[in-house]
């Protein structure tokens, strides 16, 4: 008997739509201004973690995790984000990632739920932009949650929003923690990136344009 699918929940940045890019930017001027140097490689350990944890890591990096008072640290994770919503002012739908829009059409059409589950503080905001709010039953952002993956507290969240259980969702992320933050949760990993950092996934896709309904779906089945 083939086990009953309820809902799909996404991740956002990096697989609806690639606002990482954003974050990396508006991060990387942040570390310019401290003097403590920012590359992309160090960027990929940040991806699906929490504004205030990606701030620790840069000071830990730079090596000045205890130059600043909490008061202090919550400016600079604000300066980054005043930074980043200037930047994201740019997106428009044009912006989702190829093979998404038919995948929620999919979904829809079977009738399964979508929930979002994205650690960003901005997600209503790029979701609005993007002209994909109203096509998600549930989004669940930072101020919906306490612990940011790799906990599964937020995908844990999502499912009970969308009145489904757990491991009758599945997950799609393009980040480490948030696959681990998937199988935490009990739910099927689709991951979406290299084999390298994403090894724990289900399901492995290297980039959106390949994502397959009914490969994810029969695969979710076999599970």
């Amino acid at each position: 008997m083939s086990k009953p699918l309820q809902a799909f929940i996404f991740d956002l940045d990096g697989v609806i739509t690639e606002s990482a890019e954003y974050h990396y930017l508006a991060w990387k001027a942040l570390g310019e201004d401290l003097n403590i140097p920012f590359t992309r490689e160090f960027n990929e350990e940040l991806k699906g973690v929490s504004r205030m944890d990606s701030l620790e890591k840069i000071l830990v990096l730079g090596g000045r995790q205890n130059d600043f008072t909490p008061e202090q640290k919550n400016s600079l994770a604000e300066k980054k984000n005043d930074h980043y919503c200037t930047l994201i002012q740019n997106i428009t739908p044009a912006d989702i990632l190829p093979g998404i829009e038919p995948l929620l059409a999919e979904i829809r059409a079977n009738g399964l739920k979508l929930g979002l589950a994205s650690v960003s503080k901005n997600a209503f905001t790029v979701m609005t932009s993007l002209g994909l709010k109203d096509e998600f039953d549930v989004i669940v952002d930072a101020a919906t949650i306490s612990k940011g993956k790799p906990d599964p507290e937020i995908f844990l969240t999502a499912a009970r929003l969308l009145g489904v259980e757990a491991t009758a969702c599945i997950g799609v992320e393009d980040a480490a923690a948030g696959v681990d933050s998937i199988k935490g949760a009990g739910m099927f990993a689709v991951g979406v990136g290299s084999p390298e950092s994403l090894a724990k996934a289900d399901l492995l896709y290297p980039n959106t344009s390949l994502l397959s309904y009914a490969e994810i779906v029969a695969k979710y089945q076999q599970a």
